[in-house]
């Protein structure tokens, strides 16, 4: 089964994260986030696994529109911020069996490895 990779094609992290894949033989399917938004489902259960905090896009316009009061919001208004708008998920966000394992593309060789199933 390949790891599905969210992201958008013209992210550069997005970019680099296929290119690793690529050099390590790892099969996976990219998901455009934008043409192919995830589920309400889906991101629940995500948030379920990694926390809403570590999934936020902060760098991004949509992000920044939200104003003030994302700074009190529970996981649950997250869910529904990140069903509505996917840009407000961080990318890429790396799903397998279902599981979201990873989200961004800044951790170790060792660790990324690791949280995909690589050796």
């Amino acid at each position: 089964m390949p790891i599905e990779v969210y992201g958008i094609p013209n992210c550069g992290t997005c970019k680099k994260a296929i290119a690793w894949l690529q050099n390590n033989n790892v099969d996976y399917k990219f998901v455009n986030l934008k043409n192919n938004p995830p589920s309400k489902a889906e991101i629940a259960s995500w948030v379920k696994t990694l926390g809403s905090k570590p999934m936020r896009n902060t760098s991004g316009r949509s992000y920044r529109a939200l104003g003030e009061q994302r700074n009190t919001w529970t996981d649950r208004d997250w869910i529904d911020a990140f069903a509505q708008d996917a840009m407000l998920l961080k990318r890429p966000l790396f799903v397998k069996g279902d599981r979201a394992v990873l989200v961004g593309f800044k951790a170790s060789e060792t660790e990324i490895k690791e949280k995909l199933g690589v050796s």
